[in-house]
């Protein structure tokens, strides 16, 4: 089992930039894809970016060019560098691991899990 910690959400304006860390412990996550969501209060878990255990990554369309997603596997933990932040970007965002060694980068809430707690990210305009 992988459990995961968010951290890094907060109030920023809107420009600015927050970079998000997703902790893993237990099982190690480096040979997983990880995956990054939001979610608004009573609505859906949407794809925000993935990052593969070699590297590849997708993007939705709405953060590509603004947002960055790494990983350091030492450290087993993942990014998510945001940057241009918008208030639309506003949302609890979550990270998720995708337990299935596929090639190709999944983009499905369900095909994520041992999600984290979440972290609060706020953009003021």
């Amino acid at each position: 089992q992988v459990q995961l910690v968010e951290s890094g959400g907060g109030l920023v304006q809107a420009g600015g930039s927050l970079r998000l860390s997703c902790a893993a412990s237990g099982r190690t996550s480096s040979s997983y894809t990880m995956g990054w969501f939001r979610q608004a209060p009573g609505k859906e878990r949407l794809f925000v970016a993935a990052i593969s255990s070699s590297g590849s990554t997708a993007y939705a369309n709405s953060v590509k060019g603004r947002f960055t997603i790494s990983r350091d596997n030492a450290k087993n933990t993942v990014y998510l560098q945001m940057n241009s932040l918008e208030p639309e970007d506003t949302d609890v965002y979550y990270c998720g691991v995708d337990f299935l060694r596929l090639a190709v980068l999944r983009t499905g809430r369900d095909n994520y899990g041992s999600w984290g707690q979440g972290t609060q990210v706020t953009v003021s305009s």
